[in-house]
């Protein structure tokens, strides 16, 4: 079924359509800001109660939870997460290079303070590899492992409280740093991390995590390098010293490996049909923790151990102040990835199940957990892509599945934790490695990323290579600030199109890409598809001299050869009248000023503003400068489809001195009839459009 449209009104040039449609900004604007301010300073019972349901979620859900419908999956995901969080934290912890019992002190803390001020129902927070691993390189630095260190000696438990003091010290700024960006309200800042950059940089980081954890899969006694290119330093240090690796820890690699990577693979592939996956880490810890016991695999083959966790909750200390200005910088890069991948993730299942979450709340959330954390020995926690996938998974509804989750770390924190001296921290490392599943996968969006765009991919890829082969936080960098600079370079170089118009239609288009279009004579319709600011003006001059021929050597010649004219003419009037006798040679120099002047120039240059979204000084001078150029050739210049801010930037700079207002017209279509109508009747004072 086919349709048509057919359109009688008035040209609309935009003061017309304000002076018809428009209000009264000043007003407004004045208004809205007094009632917006009103609004603000007001005091009531109502506006507090508002107050704290917006900052403090848990009294905004909790009223309104549904116990019989949600109950059920909440305690089922909340006790499955709970158990997963338990070989998790400790194994976490390592790649903190802080002991275990801190990972589930790490588990448990954040876990519940979210549960109170955070908005995403189906996200897990605790322990994360990538946050992990960037905490524990800056710990190395600064408290690096000494070569020969007695476990049971007093010295052991002063460089663990160094480590962990500063371990401590790098969550409490982070969580200080996400305070104050909550404070100014700076959630949008996580957008500067794109999908492609955050896929890539986990992706990455899994091969750092997993690279660093070859030493103790190996039984290998090694420092932790750190800095540039510290995968290949610690590559090329476990190839050297393969000779001396620990059998029996090689073993008990081999062995949870091939436990743990099946039976992952098997809980992904039936996910669907399992009500909880099998919690094969909780159960792999188990019985190597009963295995070492029953073998004293310690003292007969030398493996490495857990060693003593303590019972109980731990006492708050202050963690080390004095390092805040060693760890500013590292922490910045720990405090946006943290809170990067915690708002991508809490996005995605609110997406999915349909409800919105708050990036600004996200951060007080965030900021609170780790602030208050610190003070219980806790390193930086965020958002868990293995965790959170897990809990969704298993049915979990809101947030209360984080208070059965806590309870279970908390049982293993007061009574079970002593039980797992003998664990074997190569079980860990292995089950660090296979966490990382989900980040390794992420290569398999390589060809859709290529196919859908190819400067993501080039993002992607340069992010990827950064973090690999100089460090997690240089290769953050590089990725961010080449994300940025390729929207740089898109703003710079922005197409710019010769429009033509759709036969007995208003539709406009560029010509390259519909030869069905045709030009309108003595009207050339340019668009800009970007912003004309500092940074391209010089690109966007360009442009329009190459589409419009009107180079600076073509406007003064044509300049010199109009006032030739116009003194020629005016000569030739006073000859006449003064002897009232026509000049006979007067006609052929006439015709070749003429054919000077109108060489193959349009009179009219329409430019489609519809694409251009803001307009700097620089660009608004450039303007100015190009509109006073075709001037002085005898082209007029008129724009279309201008938003306000441009529209107010234009007219601030003074082009109007140079153009007439009356020139701005609502749409493309608009200014092409008036053109049109001009030149038939020059002295029409009313037009209509009629497509």
């Amino acid at each position: 079924m086919s349709a048509s449209v057919a359109v009688y009104r008035s040209i609309y040039t935009e003061d017309r359509f304000k002076q018809a449609y428009g209000s009264d900004d000043n007003a407004s604007g004045s208004l809205r800001l007094r009632e917006k301010l009103a609004g603000r300073c007001r005091c009531s019972k109502r506006a507090c109660l508002h107050l704290l349901r917006e900052r403090v979620p848990i009294f905004s859900w909790l009223p309104r939870y549904k116990l019989k419908k949600w109950i059920l999956g909440d305690t089922i995901a909340g006790l499955t997460v709970g158990i997963l969080h338990i070989p998790q934290g400790m194994a976490f912890a390592l790649l903190t290079s802080v002991a275990p019992i801190f990972g589930l002190y790490t588990s448990f803390f954040p876990v519940v303070l979210y549960m109170f001020f955070g908005t995403g129902r189906h996200v897990s927070t605790g322990t994360f590899a990538v946050v992990s691993l960037m905490t524990g390189s800056v710990v190395e630095q600064l408290v690096p492992s000494p070569l020969e260190i007695n476990s049971s000696s007093s010295e052991a438990s002063d460089f663990e409280a160094q480590r962990i003091g500063v371990a401590s010290a790098i969550a409490l700024l982070s969580g200080i740093i996400m305070l104050c960006m909550f404070a100014l309200q700076l959630g949008f800042l996580s957008t500067y991390l794109s999908e492609p950059i955050v896929k890539a940089f986990t992706s990455a980081a899994a091969f750092h995590v997993t690279i660093s954890q070859l030493q103790s899969m190996l039984g290998l006694r090694l420092p932790r390098h750190t800095g540039a290119f510290s995968l290949f330093k610690t590559l090329a240090s476990v190839m050297e010293n393969l000779p001396h690796t620990n059998m029996a820890e090689l073993l008990i690699s081999l062995v949870c490996l091939a436990i743990l990577v099946p039976v992952k693979e098997l809980n992904m592939r039936f996910r669907k049909r399992l009500r909880t996956p099998i919690p094969v880490e909780i159960l792999t810890v188990i019985i190597a923790t009963g295995v070492a016991y029953a073998c004293s695999l310690d003292s007969t083959y030398n493996i490495e151990i857990v060693g003593h966790i303590p019972a109980g909750f731990p006492r708050p200390q202050l963690p080390a102040f004095h390092m805040f200005p060693a760890i500013a910088g590292d922490t910045i890069a720990i405090t946006f990835v943290g809170y990067a991948v915690s708002v991508s993730l809490a996005m995605i299942y609110a997406d999915k199940h349909g409800y919105s979450i708050h990036p600004n709340q996200e951060l007080l959330a965030h900021g609170i957990s780790n602030t208050v954390s610190s003070f219980f020995t806790c390193f930086p926690s965020s958002a868990t892509l293995a965790t959170t996938n897990i809990l969704e998974s298993a049915g979990g509804y809101t947030q209360l599945s984080g208070l059965f989750t806590s309870l279970v770390v908390l049982i293993v924190l007061l009574l079970i934790g002593p039980l797992f001296y003998f664990l074997p921290k190569a079980v860990l490392a292995c089950i660090n490695v296979t966490s990382l599943r989900q980040m390794f996968l992420q290569f398999q969006d390589l060809p859709d990323l290529w196919r859908i765009s190819k400067i993501d991919f080039m993002v992607w890829l340069v992010t990827w290579l950064s973090v690999v082969i100089l460090n997690v936080d240089l290769g953050l960098a590089i990725g961010v600030v080449f994300s940025m600079m390729t929207v740089i370079c898109r703003t710079q170089r922005a197409g710019c199109s010769v429009l033509g118009r759709a036969s007995n239609t208003e539709i406009y288009r560029p010509l390259e890409n519909h030869n069905k279009c045709y030009e309108v004579p003595g009207v050339k319709i340019l668009t800009y598809n970007g912003p004309i600011y500092y940074g391209n003006r010089s690109f966007f001059r360009e442009e329009m001299i190459r589409l419009l021929g009107l180079t600076p050597e073509k406007i003064r010649r044509r300049e010199k050869a109009i006032k030739a004219l116009e003194k020629r003419e005016r000569e030739t009037t006073v000859s006449t009248v003064e002897r009232g006798i026509a000049n006979t040679s007067f006609s052929s120099e006439n015709e070749f000023f003429k054919s000077e002047t109108s060489e193959s120039y349009d009179q009219a240059v329409l430019i489609d503003c519809s694409s251009v979204i803001f307009v700097d000084v620089a660009g608004a001078r450039l303007l100015t400068q190009m509109c006073t150029e075709c001037q002085k050739v005898g082209v007029h210049v008129y724009l279309a489809n201008c938003n306000e801010s441009v529209l107010k930037i234009l007219t601030s700079s003074g082009l109007m001195k140079y153009m007439n207002p009356q020139h701005i017209f609502v749409t493309v279509h608009d200014a092409v009839v008036y053109i049109q109508q001009q030149k038939e009747k020059p002295s029409a004072n009313t037009t209509t459009v009629w497509v």
